[in-house]
């Protein structure tokens, strides 16, 4: 528990200094360098004052949050690592690390994929979605809602990858997913965009296109998406944001505004159906009215509207 609460034992800890400094960069490259200001023909979003200190301060925040979460699941993880899992794999091996590492992105990926298609996960994630901008600041736009990530990892200690180890390598994800963010670099050589998350890849992720909505959720390598048949290639420059612009930078109502309505819908609701319907259906549900069937099976696909997505 000393070593998780130290932040010296933080691999982010060590990368604050560089993500400052790519954001500068980014800053200096938007105002100062001589190229072509577009991407895919349109123009970039760049920065926004308010929206990046906004970003900036849910990720300095966010640090607090994510203690609890690490505070929280130490103890369960070590449960069950001690009493539950079969083995212990020897964590000074290069092959160790080399697993881990796949195996927390792949959970990533299936706590991505989740906190996108079922209405209470969304209402965590969807304040990391909110800006309409897309840059490094935006990156540090990070949750403050992090505990269903606890669930997805669950099964690497049982696995026998010791506790402290996978708060590393999740560390490790994190700060390849900082680098994503941005519309100043294009697409890459395409035997690394084949197999790993790229700005390109990463930037229709964060698109509202209803092609783009909901797909992309890897966090290092793509091959999850292109496996389970989420990945979807950028044609056109997305439209970065939620379909229903917040028009706000208060942070605690970007952060806990959708489960204000969540709470709204469930005491209005007529029925248990109902209740769980708003709790655990995908984001937007409805249910039926007198006037026709409920809400899109797939609502999440629709293209901008009313519905906060």
């Amino acid at each position: 528990m000393h070593d998780l609460l130290d932040p010296m034992k933080n691999p982010v800890t060590y990368a604050i200094p560089f993500f400052v400094l790519t954001i500068l960069i980014e800053l200096a490259a938007l105002k100062w360098l001589d190229h072509d200001d577009t991407l895919l023909g349109q123009e970039r979003t760049g920065y926004h004052g308010p929206d990046a200190r906004t970003s900036i301060g849910m990720g300095a925040l966010s640090l607090f949050f994510s203690l609890a979460l690490k505070v929280g699941s130490f103890f369960v993880y070590t449960a069950v690592f001690v009493h539950l899992s079969p083995f212990a794999l020897p964590t000074d091996t290069w092959w160790y690390w080399v697993l881990l590492i796949l195996g927390v992105d792949l959970a990533f990926y299936w706590s991505h994929r989740f906190v996108h298609r079922v209405n209470v996960g969304w209402a965590a994630h969807q304040a990391h979605h909110s800006s309409e901008y897309m840059n490094f600041a935006t990156a540090l736009r990070q949750k403050w809602n992090p505990w269903f990530e606890f669930f997805f990892w669950l099964p690497l200690p049982f696995l026998g990858f010791a506790p402290w180890t996978i708060y590393v390598a999740f560390g490790f994800n994190l700060i390849y997913q900082f680098f994503t963010h941005t519309e100043m670099i294009g697409k890459l050589w395409r035997p690394f965009e084949l197999v790993m998350n790229t700005p390109s890849h990463h930037r229709v992720h964060h698109g509202s296109d209803p092609e783009y909505l909901d797909k992309n959720y890897a966090g290092i390598l793509i091959v999850w998406d292109r496996m389970f048949g989420t990945f979807v290639e950028e044609k056109q420059k997305p439209t970065y944001g939620l379909t229903k612009p917040v028009e706000t930078y208060n942070m605690l109502k970007l952060q806990y505004g959708d489960y204000g309505q969540i709470i709204r819908n469930v005491r209005a609701a007529r029925t248990w159906r109902e209740r769980a319907g708003y709790l655990f259906g995908p984001p937007g549900w409805e249910p039926p009215t007198a006037l026709g069937p409920a809400s899109p099976a797939h609502p999440w696909r629709q293209p901008r509207s009313g519905t906060n997505r």
